[in-house]
């Protein structure tokens, strides 16, 4: 049986196709799943295999309490935002600014 590299070569039909899509992926399963227990295997035998997954388990939980603020933390409201900075202001004893007018009266003459 000879091999061929180009992909497209030796393909009949959609049957043919269809049963190499799932010999492709039965193969590399069988490689990942090889791959995987060869690393559990190395892991098993080292010494400091409990401290490894105490860090683990802390890496973990600080991924998962990063993942909750960011997706679960809805941004404060933005006018609750400038409502609490006017109130803020006022509680200073003015606004600072002079309003929205410049510190004009309705007359437009400097107050």
């Amino acid at each position: 049986m000879e091999r061929t590299t180009d992909t497209r070569e030796g393909v009949g039909g959609p049957g043919e196709q269809a049963v190499l899509l799932a010999a492709g992926l039965a193969d590399l399963a069988v490689t990942t799943v090889g791959a995987a227990f060869t690393s559990v295997r190395g892991l098993l035998l080292r010494s400091d295999t409990a401290e490894l997954a105490a860090g683990a388990e802390q890496d973990l939980i600080a991924r998962g309490r990063l993942a909750l603020d960011r997706y679960a933390t809805a941004p404060p409201a933005h006018l609750e935002v400038l409502a609490r900075h006017v109130i803020a202001q006022r509680a200073d004893g003015g606004d600072g600014e002079g309003g929205r007018d410049g510190g004009r009266g309705r007359d437009g003459d400097r107050a």
